[in-house]
Order: C-alpha cells, then structure tokens, then sequence
C-alpha cells in the first residue's frame, strides 16, 4: 500500500494569532492498475508570536472528493420481483469525503459553524429539494451515507487526529482503491471553543496513469474498439481456460 504525506506548518501573521500555511511533499495520487488504495498522512505544527491562548485547540482535516449530481432509489418487491419506486436527486455528493478531528465533532465544531463551513458528512451533500410523493426524502440521503461508509468512500474519524502540547499534530486518513479522478479539495481547520479561528484550503490531484489511464481513455474516445477488445479477451480467456481443462482430463 503507497504511503502518501502532507507537511503542513501553521504560521503567526499578524492579523490572526494562527494562521494555516499548506505545504505538501506529495501533491498527486496516481491511480495505476495495481493501485489498491494508500494511506495520506497529515502532519504539522502551529507556529505562534503569542503565548498559547486558555482555551484548548483543536484541529480538523477535511478531504473531499469530486463532486457529482447523482439519483438515489428505492427498490420494492412487488409480485415476487425488486423494482424502483421512489426517488430523489441528490444536487451534488461527494464521490470520496474524509473528516478526521482531535475530538467528537460536536464538541469541536458548532452547529453554526458546520453550517457555514459544511464540515460534516450530511452538510456536505447538497439535496436541495425532493418530489412532493415522497415524505421521507431525507431517509434518501441517510440511505447514500450508509452505502459509502460501508464502502469506505466516506469516513468520520473523530480523535483521529493527535494533538501535543497545543502545537504539533498528525493523522492518517485511508484513501480506497476506486478512487475517482479528479481534484480532491483538501481543508485544515483550527477551532476553539467550536469556532473556525483559522482555515487553509489546497487540492490533491488524482490521476490515472499507465495502463490505466489508457483503457480509461479508450473506454471513453474509442467505446467500439474497447468493447470489440473486452470481447476477445473474454473469448481467448474462455478457450485458454476450455484447453486447460481438455489437457487436465487428458493426464
């Protein structure tokens, strides 16, 4: 599994007693055909003019995937067979989203501040409104959130992230094989007593590369030649498995 580390280093300015300053060691994911996922890890240090301040610090790292409309169904068994009923159109959810925290997410993020800064995993699916059919609309998202943590796509890791002595930090947030490529919007927040007091916003670039990027390509540009390729290779693969078995019968 690839080991992936992000260097951060939070600076005094001025205009804000802490201040987040991003920098990274390794900016890019590449997804290759034996990519089976890596484990991100963030670490950093809270650089200060002043002494600490009374109140306790805490920290919050936020990875969010591509963004994508998509719809959610519900599946009934009707005279003995499961079709979809209902269903409500998610505006956008994120295809993988990570929060780690150095404590219970409600005790170091106000609800206000959620809010404002959709932290949280159901802040940051955006449904804006469903059919009026359908009462338990919300049951759709919960239902989204379920499948996702269940595939790893989306994870709560409250007191994931280590905190000594007010100033230095680090966690690990695991990224699963079937990432999505694109940009992953990647937020460090410090908070006290539930407020934002200081935030920083970068970008992970993820990627396919090699044969990957190639099938991924053709799939896309070329879909004819790429389902005529699927079909010999299934083809060869069956009679190389029909002629292995004819010569194990044999012997």
């Amino acid at each position: 599994m690839l080991r992936l580390t992000l260097v951060l280093i939070c600076l005094a300015l001025p205009l804000k007693a802490e201040e987040v300053v991003l920098g990274l060691s390794s900016d890019k994911v590449r997804i290759t055909a034996t990519f089976e996922g890596s484990d991100l890890l963030v670490f950093g240090a809270v650089k200060r003019q002043a002494p600490i301040p009374q109140e306790p610090l805490d920290v919050i790292v936020a990875i969010s995937g591509p963004s994508k409309p998509l719809t959610v169904r519900r599946k009934e068994r009707k005279l003995g067979i499961w079709v979809n009923t209902d269903a409500v159109e998610v505006d956008r959810a994120p295809s993988f989203y990570a929060v780690a925290t150095t404590g219970p997410l409600d005790e170091v993020l106000t609800n206000v501040e959620d809010l404002r800064h959709r932290i949280s995993i159901p802040r940051a699916i955006r449904s804006v409104g469903a059919p009026g059919n359908v009462e338990d609309a919300q049951n759709f998202t919960d239902a989204l959130i379920r499948i996702r943590k269940a595939n790893n796509a989306y994870q709560m890791l409250e007191g994931a992230v280590a905190l000594d002595e007010q100033t230095l930090f680090r966690t690990a947030i695991e990224l699963p094989a079937n990432l999505t490529e694109g940009d992953y919007r990647t937020r460090i927040l410090l908070t006290r007593q539930g407020r934002v007091v200081s935030d920083f916003e970068t970008v992970i670039d993820v990627r396919k590369v090699g044969l990957e990027r190639w099938l991924f390509t053709l799939s896309r540009q070329q879909p004819m030649l790429y389902g005529l390729m699927s079909l010999a290779i299934a083809i060869a693969a069956g009679w190389g498995a029909s002629a292995a078995f004819r010569v194990l019968r044999q012997n």
